[in-house]
């Protein structure tokens, strides 16, 4: 009888584990380009999933009024960073998803208060690029630099 609840005991904890999947990379390939709708929501089908952006429109301009049809550049890193950035920002914000929505973990500003032009976004092995005409940053954590 002591050996059937051991053994029952061992499974039913067993069971309990968290389990952890490693190595996991939730990068994207590519940058991904959001058209803003009427109401401030980008929407990805591909990634299945939508979110307001007036308050980084806000954040970024000091207004979120006038955010329909313009465009949100966004990539996620290995580690499931998500970067966001457009035309004429000045900063890259970084995002990291939690239940219900996106959590602002920082708001990277651009070196030189530099202002985006045509700001694109690369993935490369070990971090993001980010490209504006002839200025070439590497994107690493919540740090901007310029590439060499």
């Amino acid at each position: 009888m002591r050996l059937i609840v051991f053994i029952s005991i061992v499974f039913i904890t067993a069971g309990c584990t968290n389990m952890l999947l490693k190595p996991a990379d939730f990068s994207w390939p590519v940058e991904t380009v959001l058209k803003v709708d009427d109401k401030g929501v980008v929407s990805e089908e591909r990634y299945n999933f939508d979110f307001n952006v007036k308050p980084v429109f806000y954040e970024e301009f000091k207004d979120s009024n006038t955010v329909a049809g313009k465009e949100i550049r966004m990539i996620r890193d290995r580690a499931g960073h998500y970067y966001l950035t457009g035309e004429n920002f000045k900063n890259v914000y970084l995002f990291m998803p939690v239940e219900g929505g996106m959590k602002l973990e920082d708001k990277i500003e651009l070196p030189d208060t530099l202002t985006l032009k045509a700001p694109v976004f690369n993935q490369k092995p070990t971090n993001v690029e980010l490209i504006d005409g002839t200025n070439k940053f590497v994107v690493t954590g919540n740090e901007i630099v310029r590439a060499k």
